[in-house]
């Protein structure tokens, strides 16, 4: 029953995100939106439920399953890929080095300012 309780908390905040994005015309997906949620919930409640825990171990040992859909999308639409691979490949590899460059600046702004004695140690090294 704990993990019908987590996947509904789940679910109950991904809808609120949802309803959330279109009332208010936000540019963001709902989804996005209830992770969010999700989140603050986490922080405010400052554990973690035993029913989100179970839920979410449950759903991450079939993780695999939920690229089905994904592996489906990419053979249905085969022709269409091949067509236009390149503009994809462009997409890709832009995205990708974008997403390192951000990643990396987030970890060296969070080492900075979040990890005590950094700032000192860092000074004594120049």
């Amino acid at each position: 029953m704990t993990f019908l309780v987590g996947v509904t908390l789940l679910l109950v905040l991904q809808l609120a995100g949802e309803v959330t994005v279109r009332l208010l015309s936000w540019p963001i997906p709902g989804p996005v939106l209830g992770m969010i949620l999700l989140f603050l919930l986490l922080l405010l409640r400052k554990r973690v439920p035993g029913s989100l825990a179970t839920a979410s171990s449950g759903l991450l040992t079939h993780l695999s399953l939920l690229f089905v859909p994904a592996g489906v999308g990419v053979m249905v639409h085969g022709d269409r890929l091949m067509a236009e691979w390149l503009p994809v490949v462009a997409v890709l590899l832009v995205t990708t080095l974008l997403t390192m460059l951000v990643t990396a600046g987030v970890m060296v702004l969070a080492t900075r300012y979040l990890v005590p004695g950094y700032r000192e140690q860092e000074q004594s090294d120049d």
